[in-house]
């Protein structure tokens, strides 16, 4: 998920900081599952497929951590978030009944109203870092994946709305080539209400009830939206390269 890890090991506090959020977060996930089996019907692997991916998700995300800042509250937020992307992405294969669909949407509107909280706690609490931006941002990338393959199972949309999840990883493959792709972006409103609307979008097109074709334009304008979004960012940087 995460691309050009950089593999040192942070001081001693930081890594077990982070080595007990991510344990505490392992339990949870399989917890909340085998509880969630109770309510919906979902196979005896779902528990199992969520604490994988969210072991492997951390891992990843380890990759990133600097020597010298906390992993506090706003990263701790942002491992409930990944909780949340796991749970979902590990319906896949799961049966595709409504009552599925809508849990689905209330764990991805859930996790969207905490992708905002984390980074007001990391500036409430002068915690702002580029590994809890980046872990963030990774995230949003995830679940906006996860979301576009469910609404093609859900047969909402076509399957090119999976380019809603490819783009973001397109983007990083391409700058592995070219390499003025890789220049740090300036923070940018338009892209913080674009990957809000995506996800908005998405999660609205997997709710059962909302069916093609009006899903199908939820999926087609978030598509746009962040198509766009991209473009304006590429030009940008092509621009300053040059």
């Amino acid at each position: 998920m995460l691309a050009t890890p950089h593999w040192r090991l942070p001081d001693p506090p930081l890594r077990a900081s982070a080595v007990a959020a991510a344990l505490l977060g392992l339990v949870t996930v399989i917890v909340i599952a085998e509880i969630a089996r109770g309510f919906l019907p979902l196979g005896g692997l779902y528990g199992v497929k969520a604490g994988a991916m969210f072991a492997i998700v951390m891992l990843l995300s380890f990759g990133f951590l600097q020597r010298n800042h906390p992993f506090g509250t706003a990263n701790q937020v942002t491992t409930i978030r990944t909780m949340l992307v796991v749970l979902i992405a590990a319906l896949f294969g799961e049966p595709r009944f409504p009552i599925v669909a809508a849990g689905a949407a209330i764990m991805s509107v859930v996790a969207i109203v905490l992708d905002g909280v984390d980074g007001w706690l990391a500036r409430r609490q002068q915690t702002a870092s580029d590994f809890g931006a980046r872990f963030d941002m990774e995230i949003d990338a995830l679940l906006i994946l996860v979301l576009s393959v469910l609404v093609l199972r859900f047969q909402k949309a076509g399957a090119w709305v999976i380019a809603s999840g490819l783009l973001r990883y397109i983007f990083v493959g391409a700058g592995l080539y070219w390499t003025w792709l890789q220049a740090p972006l300036a923070p940018s409103r338009r892209r913080q209400a674009i990957c809000v609307f995506q996800l908005l979008a998405l999660t609205l097109a997997v709710v059962p009830g909302v069916e093609p074709p009006l899903s199908t334009m939820l999926a087609a304008a978030a598509l746009a939206g962040l198509a766009y979004s991209f473009l304006v960012d590429t030009l940008w940087l092509w621009r300053r390269a040059q």
